[in-house]
């Protein structure tokens, strides 16, 4: 099977063989003819799969015929990240070099004059991310009323970032009778109730499961400490022992984690670029030059780069934190064992982070072995005895409870129990005759004055055979008992 019988230009099928790609991928193979056959699509499928192929290729064929307006772009290309809407600039540059198009990419970080430039002398391709776009739209530079085909890519990360309400508003703008194409990964609720709205009569192609990760890719998680820096301290033992390792992708959940893990492993003489939404589109993009290139080993990023970016040849991911959303997981790991190459995934797994990994294994639906040599992760309650725990101490204790009873009934037979009120009698009748054959002047001065009605003179508890002379003064002083 080849790209021939799908339809497309040949223009496009000779820029595809130059790419040295000779068959479709499933996506590909099934989007296209529907695309081209102007039905609007809902694709799903796995990451790595090729669905940018799947409408950059039948694009680039339908935009042979017309010629595009001032500030009126004939298709839109909506994209949740910019590194995403750059990586699909670089499809229609690969894929379109023998066509004469104008390709506009719309992102934050850059000067709205640049990007006005290109809108006026006309736009067949306007790639972009909601912010911006709207934007321009707002200032009255750009004019939404002449797309022909909206495409609306990796829909399920737009909900996760917050862009579904202006992702309706951009669809009001758009004219109504527009070819829409729809491709996500993963199927939320919230995501297929966006699809109705947009969507007429869809072709629904899904090549795979939803939420299921690659059969090329090697997962597996190893157990680590509550401590960050003890999962920093192991995740350079498992970058210096990982096998067949080229480079990899490191995965935290927070922007200030990668900050601090980039630095880390700087300290350590890893070769890292670091990689998350509050750089500047220039570092953003060096990161990423400096990782394809090779020139650096390890890329440490946030969810920013988990979604659609294609980094060819990526041997490994590690989850340094196990993400809160099992979807991102699937995401996350997706970046590795792409085009049909293999990878490893390891997720390093904290006490707290059980739950997570069952929510992984639930989405998935298999489970995460852990890697040879390491221990599985187990959840941990600090100074608290586990469920299974507590019925085993609770026979102990059972056990343990007559035996401690027999020796306390020991105790308690071999010394009798005191009779305070009893004895007090006789040590008072003891302490007055020694009192009285102490000399007057070695006698505080309180103890032989005359007692008042109603005083109280505190007794020590001790021994019977003790005098009481090793008390200070202050405490054989008689006090005042008031009524």
């Amino acid at each position: 099977m080849s790209f021939s019988h799908l339809g497309l230009s040949d223009k496009v099928i000779a820029a595809i063989d130059s790419a040295g790609y000779k068959t479709p991928t499933p996506i590909q193979d099934q989007a296209i003819p529907h695309v081209l056959a102007r039905r609007d699509v809902l694709g799903i499928a796995q990451t790595g799969t090729g669905k940018t192929a799947a409408f950059v290729l039948p694009m680039l064929t339908m935009l042979e015929k017309g010629r595009a307006r001032a500030r009126m772009p004939r298709t839109l290309i909506l994209e949740p990240t910019r590194e995403l809407a750059a990586q699909v600039v670089e499809q229609f540059e690969k894929y379109g070099k023998n066509h004469k198009l104008n390709v506009a990419l719309i992102i934050g970080g850059v000067s709205f004059g640049d990007q006005d430039t290109k809108l006026t002398r006309g736009v067949d391709v306007l790639i972009a991310t909601p912010g911006r776009l709207l934007d321009h739209s707002e200032r009255g530079r750009l004019l939404l009323s002449g797309v022909e085909l909206l495409v609306i890519d990796e829909a399920d990360r737009m909900l996760d970032m917050g862009f579904i309400p202006d992702i309706e508003r951009i669809g009001k703008l758009v004219p109504f009778t527009r070819q829409t194409l729809f491709f996500t990964a993963t199927m939320p609720p919230e995501i297929q109730r966006i699809a109705d709205n947009f969507l007429h009569n869809p072709v629904r192609v899904e090549v795979s499961k939803p939420a299921t990760a690659a059969t090329t890719i090697t997962q597996l998680q190893v157990a680590t400490g509550r401590d960050p820096a003890d999962k920093r301290e192991t995740l350079r033992r498992l970058l210096r022992s990982a096998d067949n390792f080229k480079n990899a992708i490191i995965f935290c959940n927070r922007k200030r984690e990668v900050a601090t893990l980039h630095k880390s492993l700087l300290r350590h003489k890893f070769n890292a670029v670091a990689l998350h939404g509050d750089l500047d589109q220039s570092a953003r993009t060096a990161a990423l030059e400096a990782f394809r290139s090779g020139e650096a080993k390890l890329l440490i990023a946030s969810d920013v780069a988990a979604r659609g970016l294609d980094i060819p040849a990526v041997s490994h991911v590690f989850n340094f934190d196990v993400p809160h959303h099992p979807d991102d997981y699937i995401h996350r790991i997706g970046r590795t064992g792409r085009a049909g190459l293999t990878g490893t995934a390891i997720t390093l797994v904290a006490p707290m982070d059980t739950k997570s990994v069952a929510a992984i294994e639930k989405l998935t639906g298999q489970p995460i072995p852990p890697m040879s040599g390491e221990p599985a992760a187990r959840e941990s309650r600090p100074q608290q005895a586990s469920s299974q725990d507590q019925p085993a101490q609770a026979e102990r204790s059972q056990a343990e409870r007559p035996h401690a009873d027999h020796n306390r009934g020991e105790r308690h037979q071999a010394r009798p129990p005191r009779q305070r009120h009893e004895r007090q009698p006789e040590r008072q009748a003891e302490r007055q005759p020694e009192r009285q054959e102490r000399p007057p002047q070695q006698r505080p001065a309180a103890a032989s004055a005359s007692k008042p009605p109603h005083v109280h003179k505190p007794q020590a508890d001790h021994d019977a055979d003790s005098d009481g002379s090793h008390l200070p003064a202050f405490l054989l002083r008689p006090i005042t008992v008031k009524a």
